[in-house]
């Protein structure tokens, strides 16, 4: 067996790392969600609605609809990664085959509810602080300031820790 380098201990010690600490897996997550978020508000803004949002310059529609393609980009990674350990036992407590429809529906019901106030207050910062400053950068403001209620909401409810059959 060979030696590990330097740089290969140090990649497996911050790979354990990060297995141990789950906000830093759901802060991953939330920053892919972020480039899905911007890149579609940016799209919808200035391309897809910008015969609608033009006359108001504010991005009400792309808004709406880049949160929502942000939200499934992150329930699917956060239940696949994030929250794979509880995801998996909770589906060996439902049944041993493959994912209930019925259960993967239920999950995203209550990821999108827990989700709701983070998303309620993105969305409001975003329009707010549009009036002093990009609304790029104003969105990514308020995406910090509704990550920390999002993981907690989810990290308590929608991806709890269940007692064991």
């Amino acid at each position: 067996m060979t030696q590990r380098t330097a740089l290969q201990r140090t990649v497996l010690w911050a790979l354990g790392l990060l297995e141990r600490y789950r906000y830093i897996k759901f802060g991953i997550v939330g920053a892919s969600g972020t480039v899905v978020n911007l890149a579609v508000l940016h799209v919808g803004h200035e391309y897809l609605f910008n015969h609608i949002e033009a006359a108001y310059n504010k991005p009400y529609l792309s808004l709406a609809l880049a949160i929502t393609l942000a939200t499934v980009n992150n329930f699917s990674w956060n239940r696949l990664w994030t929250w794979s350990d509880r995801v998996k036992a909770l589906e060996q407590d439902e049944s041993p085959g493959p994912v209930s429809p019925r259960l993967l529906v239920a999950e995203f019901g209550q990821y999108v509810t827990a989700s709701a106030f983070g998303s309620a207050l993105q969305y409001v910062l975003t329009l707010l602080l549009s009036n002093t400053m990009d609304y790029r950068l104003a969105n990514i403001i308020a995406i910090i300031a509704a990550s920390v209620s999002n993981f907690l909401a989810n990290d308590r409810w929608t991806f709890r820790q269940r007692p064991r059959k």
